[in-house]
């Protein structure tokens, strides 16, 4: 039996987790958290493993994160390859892992009735996997594909470089990720055997006394104790000490620098580090937690209210980072306009006056005390997630907390200890500091590159003596500390709901509005969600008009936000967003004081006026926005053409990049008071709140925005409800378009191959999911594993306002759009093939296993609320949508099925749609004419123009607008 159970300490929890919770500790020392509860639908588990990169060989780079990929192929009791990632997702489920530096999780979750076996074929990761030959050769490239997608990722750039500019001999230096060069090239070139040296890796570092497993069930703890034993209790166990690495990355060299970088993206950034005593050690106490929460702070008087109100920053973000328990970096990262790249001294200058200000104010223990409350109250009436990440999240704090805090972790300070805070804090010193300052402007200025990501940069050595400097010309600012706030809830009360109310209910309805209500009846948390759609149909009819748009919300959200933050730090989230058809206010969190923040938001629209500096800095942020569009991933490009080609009034950045320059504030004042003149809400709120209170809320709305003498709003006429309507491609007919990569330094391809197959129904609906979940696993196997086609490889549905369909994505340098157009041709024969052999059995697993999905029970209010607000954004309104679809897998036959396939999906099907389009790189460039030239122009059709194409085709009916029917 498994040892040390009796003296299992009790484990911390959440007042309102009925979960049960047990330690336990196998013969070979693996420890283990059972966490039973009996109410979930989805099982999982997750094991860290106490190694990571910093053990990667010298020279051997990725070697640890190589491993991570190649124990997911086979092991000796279930030899197939790729059997377990198969089992997992046939099943509902899902599984990942990543490498961090001193430890790697691997996890998954998969329906309740396959949990035992899925169990079992995790443990054989463990236990006895199997890495062939063929297998590691086609892993390193996947590897290398995986690094190559980084290669122009600004925050894997700013990562390296960090590292880079640290001791050689500190293993916080390396690269962590491995390619084609340092897993095969470079290692072959030296005699060495990769494979044999992953091996030896392998069981020199991956004992049982050096791993950490979660366990989450809806057995008892005595029968997941007993399941666990026989799964894992064959682990070895070496007696491998746990392993250390002391000292510190940085030595004096690496202190008091300046680094001057040229990003990829359109920008400028000021990030300062500063190498720390690890908070780790002083949890409890949580010095980071409260000056994260001060330097971080945004409301009036703080570093970022100044540095907005001088029009220097869009955001500022302040924490500890990058830590572990021998060395940690507390960093602050400022984005800079325009004008705060060319203030950067006084930047820094206000930044050590804010460090300063807390020195001198000392610990205030009323901000401590305010601070663990909100952090008390978020631990005991945080939300319940899905099972997979929270046992990600507990196999990762076992590995540096004691048994008792293992769910707490660092998120509760509970001991007032100013010295401890001040330790931290008089470590922010100029002698301290590593300052890296990114922006294009450096173009040409630099001297040195990052050998890894190719990263252009130069290094400046700054003494204290600068600083100072900096510090005395700076801005006198009127920074104070933040003050009290009247946001923190108190009234944490459950209202009792009348009525077992199933399905959100139209409880009001009128010209200006529509409400629709769901009390909670699940889950007995003191929160609402409030969502609140105002379509305006002046919001998107032109690119000048969505853009307006964009920048009317990005104001209001700045306007509100040194209040509003308040609220967030106290737990009531809210967010205002640009949407389809005008705008969106969102608020959610805990009831007691929702409605204040609800008026407030309401009051600003109201009283909406354009100030001038604020609209320059925001119109500054879109327009880099837009520009950086060329630098998204080209699969994303190759997303956002299907998307443009199919979705009727939809314009294309390029258009929104052309007129914004010339905007001015008092064009945006024109347009505003036009935006609002004719407006409809659609209004939902869910949670703790009466039927009476949510009406008082929107009849409040109503008052300020639709009455009056000369009301801010009208209502809209019955012609003018918007729609969402997507392009109705052809029966049997292929459509094709074409472009080359918007950044020329990125070698990837990209294609996305999308089947458009039919409107929202709920028959057809679960015919095209059970589709997608039986091919999903072995499109990636056969595409991506055995193809090695790319890192991104991916079979996923798609619903375009209720047009269902399916698209295959994948990113390449290996291939061209082309290749990787007839590989998913390919593999759509191969798999209607098996489709056809599969055996009964098999069909009928796979049927339970989608039903299992749908019986899944909402984790939380919001997720809850969420699912049911999709049905009403959408004007679909099937809020009894699961109930149906999984009446209509019940009668499903094979037959049908198959017959559903043959006619609308499989290659050459009759009634088959499809659009694929194709984003070329450079190192592709060469095929993109022949590709376009072989075009068959009897079955295929070529885009060239993209709205020349959307004027010519017709279009699906839209779900949205028919406001008329509904009936309270």
């Amino acid at each position: 039996m498994a040892v040390e159970e009796a003296s299992s300490p009790e484990i911390f929890k959440p007042r309102t987790d009925k979960r049960e919770y047990q330690q336990i500790v196998l013969r070979n020392s693996l420890e283990v958290l059972l966490v039973s509860d009996p109410d979930t639908d989805k099982c999982a588990a997750a094991m860290s493993v106490d190694v990571g990169s910093f053990s990667d060989p010298d020279g051997l780079e990725g070697l640890a994160h190589f491993l991570e990929h190649m124990l997911f192929y086979a092991s000796e009791k279930y030899p197939l390859e790729d059997s377990y990632s198969k089992y997992i997702t046939q099943n509902g489920g899902s599984t990942n892992a990543f490498t961090a530096w001193e430890h790697t999780n691997y996890y998954f979750d998969v329906n309740a009735d396959a949990f035992e076996e899925a169990l079992d074929r995790f443990a054989q990761f463990f236990i006895k996997p199997l890495m062939s030959p063929d297998a590691t050769m086609r892993e390193i490239k996947a590897v290398d594909s995986e690094h190559q997608k980084n290669l122009l990722s600004d925050v894997w750039r700013n990562s390296q470089l960090q590292k880079h500019l640290s001791s050689p001999g500190h293993p916080y230096n390396k690269f962590n990720t491995g390619s084609w060069e340092t897993l095969e090239v470079r290692p072959r070139a030296k005699g060495q055997d990769t494979r044999q040296e992953l091996i030896k890796f392998y069981h020199g570092n991956y004992s049982a006394n050096l791993m950490q497993l979660v366990v989450y069930a809806k057995e008892s703890l005595e029968v997941m104790e007993r399941l666990v034993e026989s799964k894992f209790q064959d682990i070895p166990n070496s007696g491998r000490n746990p392993i250390k690495f002391p000292g510190q990355p940085c030595l004096p060299e690496h202190l008091q620098i300046l680094v001057r970088t040229v990003p990829i993206k359109e920008g400028h950034r000021l990030s300062f580090a500063w190498p720390i005593t690890p908070g780790i050690r002083y949890y409890q106490e949580g010095p980071c937690s409260y000056l994260g929460h001060l330097i971080g702070h945004e409301a009036e008087g703080s570093l970022f209210y100044v540095l907005k109100i001088l029009g220097w920053s869009t955001s500022l973000w302040a924490g500890e980072m990058d830590w572990t328990t021998e060395f940690s970096f507390f960093k602050v990262s400022i984005t800079l306009t325009d004008s705060g790249h060319e203030h950067m001294q006084d930047v820094v200058g206000l930044l050590f006056k804010y460090i300063k200000l807390l020195q001198e104010s000392g610990v205030c223990e009323w901000i401590f005390n305010e601070l663990a409350a909100t952090c008390e109250t978020a631990f005991h009436y945080r939300d319940k997630t899905p099972p997979i990440d929270y046992v990600v999240g507990l196999a990762s704090n076992m590995q540096f907390y004691p048994p008792k805090d293992w769910l707490v972790a660092s998120s509760l300070p509970s001991k007032f200890n100013p010295s401890i805070i001040h330790l931290i804090l008089n470590e922010l010193t100029p002698n301290n500091l590593r300052i890296f300052w990114e922006s294009k402007n450096f173009e040409g200025q630099t001297n040195s590159v990052e050998p890894w990501y190719g990263t252009a940069y130069s290094v400046e050595q700054i003494s204290a003596a600068d600083i100072e400097q900096w510090i005395h010309a700076s801005p006198n600012a009127h920074l104070h500390l933040p003050a009290e706030n009247v946001f923190i809830p108190t009234d944490l009360s459950i209202k009792e709901a009348k009525e077992t109310v199933i399905y959100p209910t139209l409880v009001k309805k009128s010209a200006c509005s529509r409400l629709w209500y769901k009390p909670d009846t699940l889950f007995s948390c003191p929160k609402a969600l409030v969502k609140m759609d105002f379509n305006c149909p002046w919001a998107n009819h032109s690119p000048e008009s969505d853009v307006f748009t964009e920048i009317f919300t990005m104001l209001l959200a700045d306007y509100l936000n040194e209040y509003a933050y308040y609220a967030q730090v106290a737990g009531l989230d809210y967010s205002i967003k640009h949407t389809d058809s005008g705008f969106g206010v969102t608020i959610f969190g805990y009831n007691h004081k929702l409605k204040i923040l609800l008026e407030t938001v309401i009051d600003k629209i109201a009283k909406f006026r354009v100030k001038a500096d604020r609209f320059y800095v925001i119109k500054e942020m879109v327009i880099k926005d837009y520009e950086n569009y060329k630098f998204q991933q080209p699969y994303q490009q190759a997303m956002s053409y299907c998307s443009l080609i199919l979705l009727d009034q939809s314009w294309p950045w390029t258009e929104q990049v052309e007129v914004l320059p010339h905007l001015e504030p008092d064009d945006l004042s024109k347009f505003v008071p036009v935006l609002l003149s004719r407006t409809f809400l659609e209004c939902f709120v869910a949670g703790n709140v009466e039927a009476k209170e949510a009406e008082s809320m929107i009849n409040h709305v109503e008052e300020v925005l639709f009455q009056g003498t000369h009301p801010v709003c009208r209502p809209i006429f019955p012609s003018q409800h918007l729609t969402n309507r997507v392009i109705k491609l052809s029966k049997g007919r292929s459509y094709l378009f074409f472009a080359n990569g918007l950044n020329p330094k990125d070698e990837n391809s990209a294609l996305v191959h999308y089947i458009q197959v039919h409107r929202d129904d709920f028959v057809p609906n679960v015919k095209l999911e059970l589709f997608a979940l039986m091919a999903k696993q072995p499109a990636f196997h056969q595409l991506r594993s055995v193809e090695q086609l790319g890192y991104i490889t991916v079979l996923m549905k798609r619903n375009y306002f209720g047009i269902r369909g399916v698209q295959f994505v994948i990113q390449s340098t290996a291939k061209g759009p082309g290749h990787l157009d007839q590989r998913v041709e390919a593999f759509m024969e191969m798999f209607y093939s098996k489709l056809r052999e599969m055996t009964a059995e098999e069909f009928r697993g796979n049927v339970n296993a989608l039903i299992d999905v749908k019986l899944e029970k909402h984790k939380n209010l919001k997720e809850e609320s969420m699912f049911y607000w999709q049905e009403i954004a959408d004007g679909t309104f099937k809020f009894n949508r699961k109930e149906c679809e999984i009446a209509a897998l019940k009668q499903l036959t094979q037959k049908e099925l198959i017959d559903f396939v043959d006619e609308y999906i499989k290659a050459g099907a009759p009634r088959r749609k499809v659009l694929s389009t194709r984003v070329y790189s450079a190192s592709h460039a060469s095929e993109f004419e022949p590709d376009k030239s072989i075009v068959d122009q009897t079955r295929s059709v070529q885009i060239d123009d993209i709205f020349s194409f959307r004027r010519s085709n017709p279009l699906y009916g839209s779900f949205k607008g028919g406001f008329g029917h509904m009936k309270l």
